[in-house]
């Protein structure tokens, strides 16, 4: 499997008039969609905003960027255990950002970046957190009966599976 730092090497070597067998101009597609990437991710804030229920939880995520990025919003995926009504049990995530068409607008276009994507997770887990509209039916319902054996469910499954 190649990485992004191994492409850009390869690339640079490509410039430095080194071509590596199979070079063609999709790879250089490629090349410049990774660069994006690492631009992106390397402009990602350290210090996100750390409040709410999911206090002390650390989740992991599995974001695919597609070929077509940025014309097409990435995959991503929950891969934490959560109880959450806007995570499923799966690991699928409701976020109106990274549907590719949004009847309220605020869905995926090109100019939104991978830092809207982490800030749109953040927000999953303090004001945009959706009781309302919610991918766990059950986990929406549960805070709606007992906020309080809800946060303790919450902090279960921090303790459990996010540390």
């Amino acid at each position: 499997m190649l990485t992004l730092a191994s492409k850009l090497k390869r690339e640079e070597g490509v410039r430095a008039g080194r071509t590596p067998a199979g070079s063609n101009d999709a790879s250089h597609r490629v090349s410049v969609r990774d660069r994006l990437l690492i631009k992106e991710v390397s402009e990602l804030e350290a210090n996100l905003p750390n409040e709410g229920y999911y206090l002390g939880g650390k989740f992991q995520f599995e974001i695919e960027v597609p070929e077509a990025y940025n014309m097409v919003p990435p995959r991503v995926k929950c891969l934490t255990r959560i109880w959450h009504p806007n995570i499923a049990e799966t690991g699928e995530i409701c976020l109106s950002l990274l549907r590719e068409h949004s009847i309220d607008g605020t869905g995926w276009a090109p100019t939104r970046t991978l830092k809207d994507v982490v800030w749109g997770l953040n927000s999953l887990f303090t004001d945009l957190l959706n009781f309302d509209d919610p991918l766990n039916i059950d986990a929406a319902e549960h805070h709606l009966r007992d906020k309080e054996d809800f946060r303790n469910k919450v902090q279960d499954f921090i303790k459990n599976y996010a540390r």
